[in-house]
Order: C-alpha cells, then structure tokens, then sequence
C-alpha cells in the first residue's frame, strides 16, 4: 500500500501476485504460461530465510515419480515365482548412489521410497518412490535426468520388474539473479539497520519456480533473516509464527516498497536493470 504513493507521484504500477506451490507444483510457471507476467518490468520476492541476502542460488530442478511392478509370490514357499519390485528399487537407489561420485559439484539427487511391500513374507508385486534431480545449469539437468532414468531402468531390466515413470511437468530453472536490482533492495534494507549480503556460498541452496521468473523478467528472490535455525524445521515454523517473523514480514515489504519507489522515481535504475538482464 505504501508504494502506491510513488505510483500516485511517478506513474508505472505495482501488481501484488499471490503465487502458491512454490515446493512441487510451481504456481509461478503457470503464472508465467498464462501470461499474468507479460508485461512486468522487473518481479521481486522476498523469503523469510536465517541470513539476510540481496540474492540466493538456486538450481534448476526436476521431480520424477517412479514405479516397479513386479509379481507376488510366498517369499519362502515359492520364491521363485515372484518378480521383486523391492530389489528393483534397491538396485536403482544404490545405483543412483553410485552416480553421484560422477556428476558436477552443484547437482544434487535425493530421494524418498515411498512404497516398499506390505508383508515380509511376500515378495514385494509394486514399489514406488520419488526423486528430486537438481543442477546449476538447465542444459545439465537434462542431462542428469538421462542418467537417473537410466538407474531405474536398468534395474527394471535386472530384475524383470515392469517400470512405470513420470516426470513433473513443472521443471524449475536456476535463478538468475538481477544485480543491479539486487543492489538498491540491498541499499534499502541497510536502511533498515539489517546486515545484508550477496548470496553466502556456505549457505546451502534449493530450488524455487522464481528460477523461472527470473529467466523471463529481471528479478531479484532475497531472503530476509527470521531465525538462526535452518528453513523446513520445526524451530524455523515456530519462528514464523513469532515477533521475529512479524518483524521480518515487515522489513521485507518496507525493502520492496523503498525498491519500487526506486524504480519508478528514477528511470536510469530500471534502463541499468534491464540492459544487464539483456547482456546475459
């Protein structure tokens, strides 16, 4: 609402988007598919997070769903007569294991079994699991998806088990950070008595569908301190809930309302913002 002073002053508009399912089902994109970013100059977000940073990494992602089909049978009666799905799923996640010896610093391949049999004494007729596949780059991902599939299906071909598979359509790109916007957010949130920094390698990183913003509009996906303990733990939820997280809330829409009245107060930040974005 404060912004909307520099909009009455500077002309220009200022367009708040809820964008739910961040994790997996990546509302952004098909916000981006319907067009609702078409005409944004830049796009900015702020995520409560344990440092305050002007920019983040985040790598581009791929979720895959996987299932085994394989044959019941008396696991100690007649074991012959059963197909595994469980031993196919073993093999695949050791064979993932083993992959990641050989894949590029900065990829990640991480994954829950999410059905493994029903009783001891059968051998396992279906399995499922779900795995994440991350990389810095989009050209490498796909790449690693290659490979990821190949683990499963060999272990399909292995042990005779039918395997049925499923990438998420929502791919999630790595964020690409918009400098020259990154500065004034920074710049605003000194202002606000909060250290700030660029991106801290010793951080950690995950992966947001703002990548895929970021790859069609300027944009900048800061994060804001809240609490010291690490983000999708318990002791962070608490503190979402707390004074600390009230306090962030506020500084971080107080950061973005001092950003857009840069923007719209003084045209050269938008032209500084836009021919970076082009240049990369």
């Amino acid at each position: 609402m404060a912004s909307k002073c520099a909009v009455d002053l500077f002309g220009g508009s200022v367009v708040v988007l809820g964008t739910p399912a961040e994790e997996l089902a990546g509302g952004k994109i098909q916000l981006l598919a319907s067009g609702a970013m078409k005409n944004f100059d830049v796009a900015m977000l702020v995520h409560p997070g344990s440092k305050n940073l002007a920019t983040v990494k985040a790598l581009a992602c791929a979720t895959l769903e996987i299932e085994y089909l394989g044959r019941a049978a008396h696991a100690a009666g007649h074991p012959e007569m059963g197909i595994n799905a469980l031993d196919a799923m073993v093999l695949a996640y050791n064979g993932i294991s083993s992959l990641r010896q050989h894949i590029r610093d900065g990829s990640r391949i991480h994954g829950i079994i999410t059905s493994g049999g029903k009783a001891a004494n059968i051998v396992p007729d279906y399995t499922s699991a779900l795995f994440m596949v991350r990389s810095e780059t989009k050209e490498y991902l796909a790449e690693l998806q290659k490979k990821v599939l190949g683990c499963f299906a060999g272990a399909a071909t292995a042990t005779g088990a039918d395997l049925k598979y499923k990438w998420n359509k929502e791919v999630y790109y790595p964020v690409k950070n918009n400098i020259a916007l990154a500065n004034l957010f920074m710049k605003n949130m000194q202002s606000l008595s909060r250290d700030v920094c660029f991106n801290d390698p010793d951080y950690g990183f995950g992966s947001t569908d703002m990548g895929n913003v970021s790859q069609e509009v300027p944009a900048i996906h800061p994060e804001i301190a809240i609490s010291s303990a690490n983000v999708h733990t318990p002791e962070f939820a608490m503190a979402a809930v707390s004074d600390e997280g009230n306090a962030g809330m506020l500084d971080g829409a107080s950061t973005l309302a001092m950003t857009v009245v840069d923007l719209l107060g003084d045209p050269s930040n938008l032209t500084a913002i836009k021919n970076e974005f082009n240049r990369k």
